[in-house]
């Protein structure tokens, strides 16, 4: 086995977030569904951009992305894995990235599609209206994903949102070879119901043939995964998954492991803000105690430490030191 380097390992779609508030009837004017994930072309998206208030705000996101920023808050070492574009947008997803202890070695693309990036419509009641554009993200492939590099963390950490370009997927298979090669767990996210309806069957053959070792999801994300309703679809995650996480928003959050369903209450969240990233960090949060070898209670309490401190504020990265909320918290990560 390696040398242990990292503890959190994350593959996934390299993206900036632009945040910014909307007024009334914006979303009505650019025929845009409120609450709904859009995916748009580079136009679309230059056209968006241009219309977004001024006071908007960019900063380094992508699920898999935040979930390593939430890594490092928390004291943990972690890596990200994901494709940038050699322009303005690149620079500032890496210089975050950088700034935050994250380490982050993949090549930059030139000559191709610019940096991804995903504008974010916050209406005045808090509801967020994603507009991504997906750009030099999709061009991740296996060139990019280096033995080494997978070897030396505890666990690797992959999304969902990373399924649909072929060479993508290509990358995702050869890190979890990589991974159980040198010993070390899979993870894996499902995203997104949108995400799990496109790729169902794949999403299970990834469980069902161990590629992955452990699941997380939300509620909706197991419903769509086996079209059943909760209950059931927790039985079946049971019997294919060596673990699944689940997150449960205000009820918590459960793990499912050797039979055994271990629940936990949320943290009291006095304001829910912005809901963007509380996924996110609470893989952040349960994969560092877990690459640290704590029980699964602590592991589900670290993770929804970490969710309800960046539900609380706008933007999916903690602005709180993680570290320092679990020590007041007592939860020992």
């Amino acid at each position: 086995m390696a040398e242990t380097r990292f503890d959190v390992l994350t593959i996934g779609n390299a993206i900036v977030d632009v945040i910014a508030p909307i007024e009334e009837g914006f979303l009505s004017r650019e025929g845009l569904t409120e609450g709904i994930m859009h995916l748009v072309d580079a136009e679309r998206s230059a056209y968006l951009y241009d219309r977004m208030p001024a006071d908007k705000r960019q900063i380094s996101g992508g699920s898999a992305g935040n979930t390593a920023a939430g890594v490092a808050s928390l004291g943990g070492r972690a890596s990200f894995i994901g494709k940038v574009a050699d322009d303005n947008l690149g620079n500032v997803f890496a210089d975050d990235l950088k700034r935050l202890g994250v380490h982050y070695g993949v090549s930059r693309l030139s000559n191709g599609p610019a940096t991804a990036r995903s504008m974010i419509l916050l209406s005045p009641d808090g509801e967020r209206t994603m507009n991504t554009y997906l750009g030099a993200c999709h061009q991740l492939t296996t060139s990019d994903i280096k033995e080494a590099e997978i070897g030396a963390a505890t666990v690797i950490y992959m999304e969902g949102f990373l399924w649909d370009p072929t060479e993508a997927k290509k990358a995702f298979v050869t890190a979890a070879h990589y991974a159980h090669k040198h010993e070390r767990a899979v993870s894996f996210t499902l995203s997104d119901p949108f995400c799990v309806n496109r790729y169902r069957e794949e999403f299970l053959d990834l469980i069902r043939s161990k590629t992955v070792d452990i699941v997380f999801g939300n509620i909706e994300e197991l419903k769509a995964l086996y079209q059943a309703d909760f209950h059931g679809a927790v039985q079946a995650i049971a019997k294919d998954a060596e673990m699944a996480a689940i997150t449960m928003g205000a009820e918590g959050a459960m793990v499912i492991s050797d039979g055994e369903i271990i629940t936990v209450p949320a943290y009291p969240v006095e304001n829910v803000v912005d809901v963007t990233g509380a996924g996110d960090l609470f893989a952040s949060g349960f994969l560092l105690a877990y690459a640290r070898q704590r029980d699964l209670r602590t592991a589900l309490q670290a993770g929804c430490l970490a969710a309800s401190e960046v539900i609380s504020h706008i933007g999916a990265r903690p602005v709180l030191d993680l570290q320092q909320l679990a020590i007041e918290n007592g939860v020992a990560i």
